[in-house]
């Protein structure tokens, strides 16, 4: 297949493809990565804005030397630029920057927490990344809307959960593209019935936003998203910031989470007065050079096209997984073949490796990089797995090297059938060299729950 299509148009776009890694018997080979749902290497057009930017960099607001204005302006602007691309409402949303999609979150549940009734209820989900379920776990009474045995999320449950708690739930907070099995939750419709029930919704983008189209929409429709959070380092921006976005009346409604300069419009010792958001929600100086990295990226993914990135994403995801069925010993996760629901991620195990060990086989024997283990999302890798109580609680105190979990392949835009012909034949020489691979990576027999 790999021969008959250009598959070839982003990469030129990224830095970093051509770069050779070493192989145990110490051949230099073009490295592979497919661990793009961790982190995403720069476009060349953000370094290339960030050199330019940075002899001009300097700190921003309330300095009146040109660079600082300057700054400033770029800053500030960016902020439109990033709100524009997921279709914020500018007259009632506005953009709070942040390191990443973890802080987001958690800045938003410091947030709430100041205007929550005593009764008020979060529903997350069985299938979120630990940072859209631990931050709820504290100051407010927490459920979670169920997964099926595919690990797609029971819409059903959702609906009796807000039935039940007849209006006390305030939030609904659900990922926009699960980090482990790429399955995509239908945002609208939950944002939908959240809205009938008198409760706000959060988005996690940091998985949904880098690969396909997202649209907050206007606050007066019915099926608008209230918050979203991602990360400009899984969208080709990896110099430390992301987004939290959302209602301006919500944000101002909240003291800062941290405090210091920037926070306050004024300070005595016996009165704070707080400046009005973003501001107040962005304490110390902010990573200008961040917010100039993430509105060139979002600029240049604008340009391409979320859509053509998502179809392209997709045909690498279906001859991916189609080829893998193929495979002897290979055990698929999740909903595997509803391509047209998932972004471009894809869990698997080889039966009688470790995950672990199969992880380190790719890298060091054949150059190509995955990741491995339960991906910060542990009760939802418990459902997919179908762990037993008994096998959760042995593996309580287990090193995360031994803990039961899968193999994660993740594309980018940049990524080529090429490539995954290679991932494939590398595959089918691990199964075929089972006993040989396995001594010589010293292989324990651990359990795959």
């Amino acid at each position: 297949m790999s021969s008959f299509i250009d598959d070839t148009q982003y990469r030129d776009l990224i830095m970093g493809l051509n770069n050779k890694v070493h192989l145990t018997d110490e051949k230099l080979i073009t490295g592979i990565n497919f661990d793009n749902a961790a982190t995403t290497p720069p476009l060349k057009c953000v370094v290339e804005d960030i050199i330019k930017f940075c002899p001009w960099y300097s700190s921003i607001h309330r300095g009146e030397g040109y660079k600082s204005q300057l700054s400033t302006s770029l800053y500030e602007e960016s902020r439109k630029i990033i709100g524009q691309f997921v279709g914020y409402d500018e007259n009632n949303m506005e953009v709070i920057y942040v390191k990443n999609t973890t802080e987001a979150i958690n800045k938003l549940a410091n947030i709430l927490c100041c205007g929550k009734r005593s009764n008020s209820i979060v529903l997350s989900t069985s299938m979120e990344h630990h940072s859209n379920d631990l931050p709820w776990r504290y100051n407010y009474s927490l459920d979670y809307i169920e997964v099926d045995d595919e690990g797609r999320l029971d819409i059903e449950d959702l609906k009796s959960k807000l039935e039940r708690y007849n209006g006390s739930v305030a939030l609904v907070t659900v990922t926009g593209a699960s980090n482990v099995t790429g399955h995509k939750n239908p945002i609208y419709h939950i944002a939908k019935l959240a809205h009938r029930y008198g409760a706000k919704i959060l988005v996690d983008g940091a998985q949904l936003v880098p690969h396909a189209h997202f649209d907050m929409k206007p606050f007066y429709s019915e099926d608008h998203i209230d918050f979203v959070a991602f990360s400009g380092h899984k969208m080709y921006a990896p110099f430390g910031t992301g987004v939290l976005i959302g209602s301006k009346e919500v944000f101002n409604q909240c003291g800062p989470d941290y405090v210091g300069g920037g926070t306050i419009s004024f300070v005595s010792h016996d009165l704070v007065k707080w400046a009005a958001s973003p501001d107040r929600h962005e304490a110390g100086s902010p990573n200008v050079i961040g917010s100039v990295a993430l509105s060139c990226a979002v600029e240049k993914l604008r340009e391409l096209g979320m859509d053509n990135i998502d179809r392209h994403e997709r045909a690498l995801t279906k001859y991916a997984t189609e080829n893998l069925m193929r495979i002897p010993s290979v055990i698929l996760y999740g909903d595997y073949m509803n391509y047209k629901d998932k972004v471009s991620i894809i869990p698997f195990n080889i039966e009688g490796i470790h995950h672990a060990t199969l992880a380190k086989m790719l890298s060091y024997e054949f150059g190509i990089a995955v990741r491995s283990g339960c991906f910060c999302a542990q009760p939802y890798m418990q459902k997919l797995l179908h762990a037993t109580p008994e096998m959760i609680k042995e593996n309580i105190d287990a090193p995360k090297e031994k803990m039961p979990g899968t193999v994660r392949i993740s594309f980018g835009m940049y990524n080529t059938f090429y490539e995954i012909d290679r991932f494939l034949n590398a595959i089918y020489k691990i199964v075929m060299n089972k006993t040989y691979y396995l001594n010589k990576y010293n292989y324990v027999d651990y359990k795959l729950v």
